[in-house]
């Protein structure tokens, strides 16, 4: 609840009772530090497989600014065609040596897409000169709105929070939560409301049966 939902932990405080759930924000957060990692790990590796099935069409990268204790930090984000979330990677520059390094995680679990698109900054075109793949760039105007509206989610999640402490708190946090959101994101304005309904018992299911494991 306190990952999948913009919720603060006394709200989920607040929330569980009505469940018969009585507990304090600060067990909340035990649970959510201790098992959250768990099950995100447990549906990334079958999602990874599932991906790894197929050829990668285009991928979108894109990084935002992230606040730590008042100082700036990037997260980058690699999305797919669809819009799911491939990797998230945190640090304290955005250059070339940062592009590089989270382009090259990301391929080491995905493989290779045929298409990148990025934004216009410079560090993806030197990053990829060194990986040797600069001709499967592509950059314009709109071209990676998919990129950008992917960190709206973890925008939202964050104005519930007090802020972050350190980079391997967000790393955390935006690694966890992506997973989570791509698990239940059943994108319900492609399909009618009766296979939303079908697809959206499938994740529970699913969901229901990684948390019982």
């Amino acid at each position: 609840m306190y990952v999948r939902f913009p919720l603060s932990l006394r709200n989920v405080e607040d929330l569980l009772p009505e469940r018969g759930i009585d507990v304090s924000h600060e067990t909340v957060r035990f649970w959510w530090n201790r098992f959250g990692p768990i099950f995100a790990a447990e549906i990334r590796k079958s999602r990874v497989r599932r991906t790894r099935a197929y050829s990668s069409w285009q991928w979108h990268l894109d990084e935002v600014f992230v606040k730590i204790n008042g100082d700036t930090h990037y997260l980058w984000r690699a999305v797919d065609h669809e819009g799911e979330v491939l990797e998230s990677y945190v640090t304290k520059r955005r250059d070339r040596k940062a592009a590089l390094k989270f382009i090259k995680k990301s391929m080491k679990r995905y493989g290779q897409p045929h298409v990148l698109v990025t934004d216009k900054l410079r560090s993806y075109g030197a990053a990829m000169k060194v990986i040797g793949n600069a001709n499967k760039q592509e950059t314009g105007r709109w071209m990676n709105n998919r990129g950008e509206k992917s960190h709206q989610p973890l925008r939202r999640r964050e104005r519930a929070m007090p802020g972050f402490r350190n980079m391997g708190s967000l790393q955390k946090l935006s690694a966890v939560h992506a997973t989570v959101h791509n698990h239940f994101n059943l994108e319900r304005h492609h399909y009618s409301r009766a296979n939303f309904k079908i697809n959206r018992s499938a994740a529970l299911s699913e969901w229901r049966q990684l948390c019982s494991a």
